[in-house]
């Protein structure tokens, strides 16, 4: 006999969340019995990530707005334009970064291991940043983050 189990629900204003530089990160639940969580992202315009690498897999799909993804791998660097609807999958340890580079919020919802949650929640901050660049401190936080959970940076393309 299987032991009695439940769905959970959870809806965008009441996951956990933090922000990561200008990118607001809700926690929307684990996969049972599987190494994988779901996280709805807003991507706010100009912001993003830097080229980078880790062993997590991640598939994304564009839920709002427009998300530029980068793929750094053999070859020229391949820049994906991606609207509503797209999916993008990455494979452990390609290179690849995303940004917003719309005049408004963007969102995706990716599936990714639960070791690429450690490294949000350690990066995040509750607070919502400033608009502008990041600060130093900001940047700071992310590049020992990365350090901490075996994520690498690569070299701008």
């Amino acid at each position: 006999m299987t032991a009695a189990r439940s769905a959970s629900v959870t809806t965008l204003s009441d996951a956990p969340s933090v922000w990561v530089i200008g990118d607001h990160v809700r926690f929307m639940g684990d996969v049972d019995g599987a190494n994988l969580s779901v996280v709805d992202v807003t991507v706010m315009p100009g912001s993003g990530t830097p080229p980078h690498r880790h062993a997590s897999p991640e598939i994304f799909r564009v839920t709002e707005g427009e998300v530029t993804f980068g793929i750094f791998g053999d070859g020229p660097p391949r820049m994906i334009t991606a609207g509503v609807g797209t999916v993008v999958t990455v494979p452990s340890w390609l290179g690849h970064n995303y940004s917003n580079q719309s005049g408004k919020p963007a969102r995706f919802a990716a599936v990714l291991e639960h070791e690429m949650v450690d490294f949000f929640k350690d990066a995040g901050s509750d607070v919502m940043p400033p608009p502008g660049p990041p600060s130093n401190e900001m940047i700071g936080r992310i590049v020992a983050a990365c350090q901490r959970h075996g994520i690498q940076m690569l070299e701008a393309a």
